[in-house]
């Protein structure tokens, strides 16, 4: 299993350098930020200081989307950074929530990251791709480029889709029972679709808390700091239940039920500790869907999630405690895990 540090492009960009050179020094071989153009700072411009200053370390946007800059500006920009660090980047797209919204704009269609996926890794890798009826192909791209796109799923038709086309997808959440539901369904579209099902990395993003001990009091700070994400996930979620109703066979009510008691959300804390738009999300969905606790709850989960198929475990690490993850992840964790 692969471990990912995923983090917030909040100013100043040298912390978020600097804590991206920490996960590489703990074993952490992935780094990826948000990607919302008006509520943070500029991913791509970053990328180019972490891979600058990491040996290792890919990294890409969990995640980009096909509506806030073309696709061939977004192909060129990977392909960019891997002229200049060796294939060292990944793409992971997906609708585009805040992105989207706080623009004013609604999150993108699946067919269209349908069509960005292909012509975001087409022009990436070096190969020609149709933008809309003009034929294109970067002149400047040697051979050996490579733009691996994986996909951000939680609806049907996104799995479906994820496992058709993506390289990989990403799940945000680490609930045991929803990831083996919906990693199935990936790779059973992969098989369908003719595909080698292995060849679709399985990546799992959640907030990860460690806690000392196990008692009330450490566990209630670490659910605090990490409550924000079930917020987040709401924000899916409740697409999900205006598209195919509150009990759906399509959508599990594991997924939707928690979502009752939601008023609304306000961009301006997405993603935070301390979210007051996220007090509706109980502690069960804290526990479910985040790693908290001490490291032993920890290594345990991710074992059952490796058994289920997942290739890598990206930290969220939004909250009051993000170097001390970090290291104990490094040297607790991860050892325990890889072996």
């Amino acid at each position: 299993m692969d471990f990912g540090l995923v983090l917030q492009t909040d100013p100043p960009a040298s912390r978020v350098i600097s804590l991206m050179k920490r996960a590489e020094r703990n074993g952490f071989s992935y780094g990826w930020t948000f990607d919302s153009a008006v509520l943070w700072q500029e991913p791509f411009v970053i990328y180019s200081q972490i891979l600058a200053n990491t040996t290792r370390l890919k990294v890409g946007p969990m995640v980009t989307n096909p509506g806030t800059r073309t696709w061939e500006v977004t192909a060129s920009t990977f392909a960019t950074l891997n002229d200049m660090f060796g294939n060292r980047t990944v793409c992971g797209i997906g609708r585009g929530d805040s992105a989207m919204r706080v623009a004013g704009r609604k999150p993108n269609t699946l067919a269209r990251i349908s069509e960005a996926m292909k012509v975001i890794r087409e022009l990436g890798s070096g190969r020609e791709a149709d933008l809309g009826g003009t034929v294109v192909r970067f002149p400047w791209i040697g051979e050996g480029a490579e733009l691996p796109v994986w996909m951000a799923a939680y609806g049907p038709k996104a799995l479906k889709m994820a496992g058709e086309e993506a390289d990989g997808f990403i799940l945000q959440l680490a609930d045991l029972y929803l990831t083996e539901s919906m990693v199935k369904a990936v790779k059973d579209a992969a098989v369908a679709a003719g595909r080698d099902p292995a060849e679709v990395t399985i990546c799992v993003a959640a907030p990860a808390y460690v806690t000392e001990d196990d008692s009330p009091e450490a566990l209630a700070h670490a659910r605090e700091q990490c409550r924000w994400f079930g917020g987040m996930v709401g924000n899916h979620v409740a697409d999900l239940v205006s598209k195919y109703g509150e009990h759906s066979s399509q959508v599990p009510d594991e997924l939707t039920d928690y979502i009752k008691a939601r008023q609304g959300y306000d961009y301006s804390h997405h993603g935070r500790s301390g979210n007051p738009d996220t007090q509706f999300v109980p502690d069960e969905i804290v526990d479910r869907f985040c790693l908290i606790g001490p490291v032993e709850r920890h290594i345990e989960k991710l074992n059952a999630l490796r058994a289920l198929g997942v290739d890598q475990f990206a930290v969220y690490d939004m909250h009051d405690a993000q170097e001390a993850v970090i290291d104990a992840y490094g040297t607790r964790v991860i050892p325990a895990v890889v072996g």
